[in-house]
């Protein structure tokens, strides 16, 4: 479904019809769904209501999203992000990232009595039940994603001792396990789907009894923004993705992109927009990762209306219409009360 949403007439020189020419030749591809996804949204949801309900401060374990506008804006209201519960005074009151953590984190939070409240992305919590569920069976564990990415670490903390993580073909290719017919697969949830797809099939082909998830553990939101860059980047000469250079899925969609054969870059803000990029390009798609709020889509779309993007086209590649409930310690909280509006 595509819907026009026409400019706002201060934008349009209504006198100058040779300008409305112009303008009408250069648009914007607004990419739907783009965006917070459902564990975001709980996520700060989860750390307001704390704010509303104990008062400041809360601390936060890691960034409680990959987005530093949302980090400075929570920080502005109380929150306290540490990257080690050692940081937190004993006894306060602490929540976790979207992003989940290790066994050997929650048994830290109980020596220092910590107050915890649990912000992981059910997505993330169902890859870690996986990593229990194979480990207890006997399997040896592959676990393909980034090294240094806080769910990967929290992930590979349920079964350390028989999990490797790999990140390309050629680390599959070295792995080396007791039992080559005992061996089971999980995946991180904000991968590329292509480059998760090239990393399985090697493993299948060095292990040709590998088991893996039921259902995919790419979540919902990464796929959706995937498939809605790549229906989208043919058409665009330039495509903008606002997400923090932190976030594992926005760098993805800019992968995507790219290796679709169109300009890419990954933008912060608006701010970060350089006019060179825009040289040439009469079509601009722009989309946002799981972490990006919309307040800094609409920035960026501003910005090209500015610079002579007359029209912007909300391009819908599919409805995404998942939710989440919040943890029990913030349903008690609250006493069911709605969450806060974004």
């Amino acid at each position: 479904m595509v819907t026009t949403i026409a400019p706002a007439s201060s934008d349009l020189d209504l006198n100058d019809a040779a300008t409305d020419a112009k303008r009408a030749t250069k648009r914007v591809l607004l990419l739907k769904p783009r965006g917070f996804c459902a564990g975001v949204v709980r996520a700060i949801d989860i750390v307001q209501i704390a704010l509303e309900t104990f008062g400041a401060p809360i601390y936060v374990r890691k960034e409680i999203v990959h987005n530093s506008y949302v980090v400075t804006d929570l920080s502005k209201k109380g929150a306290i992000f540490v990257n080690e519960l050692d940081e937190v005074p004993e006894g306060a009151r602490v929540i976790y990232s979207a992003h989940g953590v290790s066994p050997a984190v929650r048994q830290r939070a109980k020596e220092r009595k910590l107050k915890v409240i649990d912000a992981t992305c059910p997505l993330v919590t169902k890859v870690h039940l996986e990593a229990i569920k194979f480990s207890k069976q006997g399997y040896s564990l592959v676990l393909v994603g980034h090294r240094d990415h806080e769910e990967v670490e929290g992930t590979q903390g349920e079964a350390p001792e028989v999990t490797q993580v790999v990140s390309t073909v050629q680390e599959v290719a070295a792995l080396k396990v007791p039992d080559p017919d005992k061996v089971a697969y999980l995946t991180q949830t904000t991968l590329s789907l292509d480059e998760a797809q090239h990393m399985i099939e090697a493993l299948k082909r060095k292990f040709p009894n590998i088991v893996g998830p039921h259902a995919q553990d790419i979540c919902y939101a990464t796929e959706n923004r995937q498939v809605a860059v790549k229906n989208v980047a043919h058409g665009a000469d330039l495509v903008l993705v606002v997400g923090s250079k932190n976030s594992s899925n926005s760098n993805r969609l800019v992968e995507v992109s790219k290796n679709l054969g169109t300009n890419s870059y990954l933008i912060d803000s608006a701010d970060a927009i350089q006019a060179e990029w825009l040289q040439g390009a009469n079509t601009v798609a722009v989309t946002a990762g799981a972490s990006a709020p919309e307040v800094l889509v609409q920035h960026v779309v501003d910005y090209l209306r500015d610079m002579g993007y007359g029209t912007v086209d909300e391009v819908e590649v599919m409805p995404e219409n998942v939710r989440f409930g919040l943890p029990p310690e913030i349903v008690q909280a609250i006493g069911g009360a709605p969450p806060p509006q974004h």
